[in-house]
């Protein structure tokens, strides 16, 4: 009997292809296409079967040199280890003689392959930030050595010199560049690119304001006098209610659509005074979603209490739709896709956070992670949808949030990775006394306002645009004490301000006019 000889290189992701000279009959598999990278040299195993024969007996080497193998069973293995760059042989061979009572001829098999450990050499051009992600922006850049270039689905092959170039919808933020040689070896740079957020003045208006003949005119007002520059704009409200009539499904099913106000004609007039329009989206604090949702059989979309129950909260017995469920997330999701798609410039999302309470009396059905890792990760599902179809991503978030984030579950820097600006309430008469040193912040908004912000600066570089306090609440509030915190927080390095007043009366002449 003649005893056949089979090799087999075995790795984690390239497979090798082998050119063989071996006798006639002998199997060589497993081979691939020839290429060892960097990432698999390490755990290259080559293998040989000695199909009948003693492994024993086997000889080996590699560039013409003996090497050692191991046996196991009918099987001899061999790890080169790290080797140079370039051309490598591999040679196993039996040879002829005696075995087991009868005579055996020789036989062998060989197998030669490219270890290529060197990536390619990356150069990325500067991209000149934009002041929107509805302006389209080229990726350029050279490859030397790369047979691919990609960024996320996109990809591309370089020119002989190396240079690529991707048209990008929009300015790539976050993305990276990834290129790829023969072998499978990558070099990976993140895409310096950024959206040049130009400061913002706004002012908060619900739907029914912007209804309101009176309300809508003072806000324009402000805005012919340049106070502002943006108006934020109510798309769903803390009841849940669609300020206008949308068209995304849930919004419609639940009743949640109403025909408040006109969003096109809105967006159109403020467009064509120069104003951005910045879309509000409360998020989990829902009862219309809540009430419907438990009432059409879907008691996993609403946050629930250890018995099985809406979780009652200070907003009510039934407020706080699920922020685990994947039909809640995707029904906000929709809803700021739908705006960005109508005109409106940036998303800002609120109440994007747990009920505040005991965490041990609140149940999140189907919520595997923690609270802080969930809301996160919602703005990370948000932020490519959001941007793709043109606006800004922004979130309202608690102003202890920055050094108490479990207690409602606002992370600051892992929400803020996935933000264009965060939007921190630092109302003056939420804090309690002897925060920050501050003896009686509700009396001296300069104070609180600017070391609470600093605070947040410390932690993060997305930009920081405020939510400022124009209402009284146990202390009588004018233009001196607004101004006060506009004062702080340009003083804090801010981008900008949002002023809140609830009933959206503002005192104008707080805010200095741009020249």
């Amino acid at each position: 009997m003649t005893g056949i000889a089979v090799l087999v290189v075995v790795m984690t992701s390239v497979v090798v292809d082998a050119r063989q000279a071996a006798p006639e009959g002998l199997a060589v598999t497993g081979l691939g296409g020839g290429m060892i990278d960097a990432a698999t040299l390490p755990g290259l195993v080559l293998r040989v079967d000695a199909q009948g024969d003693d492994p024993g007996a086997m000889r080996l080497e590699l560039d013409g040199k003996p090497v050692t193998g191991t046996v196991t069973g009918t099987t001899v293995e061999y790890r080169p280890g790290q080797l140079p760059d370039g051309m490598h042989r591999f040679t196993a061979e039996i040879p002829a003689g005696g075995a087991f009572g009868f005579l055996r001829t020789g036989t062998g098999a060989s197998a030669s392959f490219v270890v290529d450990t060197e990536p390619p050499a990356l150069e990325l051009a500067p991209i000149d930030p934009v002041k929107s992600y509805r302006q389209p922006v080229t990726v350029r850049g050279k490859a030397i050595g790369a047979v691919r270039v990609s960024i996320g689905t996109q990809s591309t092959v370089p020119a002989a010199n190396g240079a690529f170039e991707f048209s990008m919808p929009r300015i790539p933020v976050g993305a990276q560049v990834v290129a790829t040689d023969a072998a499978g070896n990558t070099t990976t740079k993140p895409i310096a690119a950024a959206i040049e957020l130009s400061r913002i003045k706004a002012v908060h208006v619900t739907a029914y304001a912007w209804a309101h003949d009176g309300l809508r005119e003072s806000v324009l007002a402000m805005a012919r006098a340049g106070r502002i520059n943006t108006v934020q704009l109510d798309i769903k409200d803390e009841d849940g209610v669609v300020g206008y009539d949308s068209q995304v499904p849930l919004a419609r099913q639940s009743g949640a659509a109403a025909n408040i106000y006109d969003a096109q004609a809105a967006l159109r007039q403020l467009h064509e005074m120069g104003l951005r329009v910045i879309g509000r989206i409360v998020a989990f604090r829902d009862t219309t979603m809540a009430e419907w949702a438990w009432r059409e059989g879907h008691p996993d979309w609403v946050i629930q209490n250890p018995s099985g129950q809406p979780y009652a909260s200070g907003y009510g017995s039934i407020a706080f739709t699920n922020f685990a469920n994947p039909e809640i997330r995707r029904y906000n999701i929709d809803l700021a896709v739908e705006a960005a798609k109508l005109g409106f410039d940036g998303i800002m999302y609120d109440y994007i956070r747990r009920p505040d309470g005991p965490l041990s009396q609140m149940r999140f059905p189907g919520g595997g992670d923690d609270p802080v890792v969930s809301i996160a990760e919602f703005l990370r599902e948000s932020r490519d949808p959001v941007r793709d179809a043109g606006a800004t991503l922004g979130a309202a978030v608690f102003g202890i949030a920055v050094t108490r984030p479990q207690e409602i579950a606002q992370d600051i820097p892992m929400m803020a990775q996935h933000l264009d600006y965060l939007a921190p309430m630092v109302y003056p008469s939420h804090w309690n006394s002897g925060e920050y040193d501050v003896a009686n912040p509700n009396a001296q908004p300069y104070d609180i306002t600017f070391r609470s912000l600093q605070d947040f600066r410390k932690l993060t570089a997305t930009p920081i645009v405020p939510w400022l306090q124009d209402f009284s609440l146990g202390v009588a509030y004018g233009p001196g004490e607004v101004r006060a915190q506009i004062d702080a927080a340009n003083d804090a390095g801010a981008s900008g301000f949002f002023l809140w007043s609830p009933t959206v009366t503002y005192h104008a002449e707080a805010v200095v006019p741009d020249l």
